[in-house]
């Protein structure tokens, strides 16, 4: 049973990662009103695709993705974990990059950026070389220390929010299904599934209980979004850059010896975004290692970092970062959508060759 708990557990911690920083930028930066829509499409897309991506992988059990499509033969080899691989590699990089100078502008402001890249990078890193299980043991970990302290901060949040700014509950403009903008917000919403494809023969896991870790994240991108709105509104919270730990940043609650809790809740969710670092290290390399076996795994763990780094210093400022955010959506829509299908296409047509063969 904890063997099972163990991936829903990681899938909660690493949505919870990405949920509170950017993606409420994104979802206020591209409609005006009625924000549960685009967030509500979002989550129900999740849904879809990752119910497809655990009925594909249903069909291969005790297999991990990479086995999969190296069986299928190089056409589908070559479809999906290439496109996958630069896949975790931009996120890496954007992520690492995004994340590193955040850190800064809220707790190191005097550090040089290199530095807190460099340290993201060499945590996450060792975390990733100690193995699959050793990930997931640290996921247990960090659930148990750190998501009361996430449960705190979002109850005490509530106390300065004007349910006024919810008006109006509908709107019938969807043009945020074009804004650019709302495209960067997948990352948040499909930036954690794909991970599960990974974690077998190593550990085993039920689809129920993947799903049941699908709803209980839900309501987080809710709320990320629609607590700066009900605390600043619309117009006030769309110039932020970062609007939820403003949001958090106001909360006073006098009987706490500490003055900001906004410093428990950034360090929680800085602790799960590393989780994300570490598996997108891991499966980089994997996924390198699967190309150039003469290589050992903790070579290929090193040379993903490196690569990571360097990419990481030649992004000169946020404005670059933004581009190359913006133009990597598109690629991360293509493997959002495609992965879970083509998976999906392969499970119907080996469960067909095997009936045939049966009869």
């Amino acid at each position: 049973m904890a063997k099972n708990l163990q991936v829903p557990i990681l899938y909660f911690l690493l949505h919870l990662g990405l949920i509170f920083f950017m993606y409420p930028r994104n979802i206020i930066e591209s409609t005006e009103s009625s924000h549960w829509i685009p967030i509500f499409v979002a989550v129900a897309s999740h849904f879809i695709l990752l119910i497809l991506y655990l009925k594909g992988l249903s069909y291969f059990p005790g297999q991990s993705v990479i086995s999969i499509f190296t069986e299928a033969g190089k056409v589908y080899s070559f479809l999906f974990l290439l496109p996958l691989f630069f896949y975790f590699f931009i996120v890496l990089v954007v992520s690492v990059r995004a994340y590193s100078e955040i850190i800064i502008i809220i707790f190191l402001s005097n550090t040089p950026l290199w530095c807190v890249m460099a340290l993201l990078l060499l945590i996450s890193a060792y975390l990733a070389s100690l193995g699959i299980r050793s990930i997931f043991r640290a996921a247990m970990l960090y659930a148990l220390l750190f998501i009361p302290s996430i449960l705190f901060v979002l109850v005490f949040s509530l106390q300065n929010v004007d349910w006024y700014y919810l008006l109006p509950i509908w709107s019938n403009k969807f043009q945020f299904l074009t804004h650019p903008s709302y495209f960067k917000s997948f990352l948040a919403v499909g930036g954690g599934y794909l991970f599960i494809g990974f974690v077998q023969p190593a550990l085993s896991f039920r689809n129920k209980d993947i799903l049941l870790a699908a709803l209980c994240v839900a309501p987080f991108f809710f709320i990320s979004v629609y607590i700066p709105i009900l605390t600043f509104g619309q117009e006030t919270a769309s110039t932020m850059m970062f609007p939820f730990a403003v949001a958090t940043d106001a909360v006073n609650i006098n009987w706490l010896a500490f003055d900001r809790i906004t410093v428990f809740f950034l360090l929680c969710s800085i602790t799960f975004l590393m989780l994300f670092l570490t598996m997108a290290i891991f499966t980089t390399a994997k996924i390198l290692n699967h190309y150039i076996p003469s290589i050992h795994f903790q070579y290929s763990i090193v040379t993903t970092v490196i690569l990571t780094f360097i990419f990481c210093i030649f992004i000169p400022n946020w404005s670059e970062l933004e581009e190359i955010f913006r133009w990597s959506s598109l690629w991360n829509l293509y493997v959002f959508f495609t992965t879970p299908l083509l998976l999906l296409f392969l499970g119907l047509r080996t469960k067909k060759k095997g009936e045939k063969s049966f009869d």
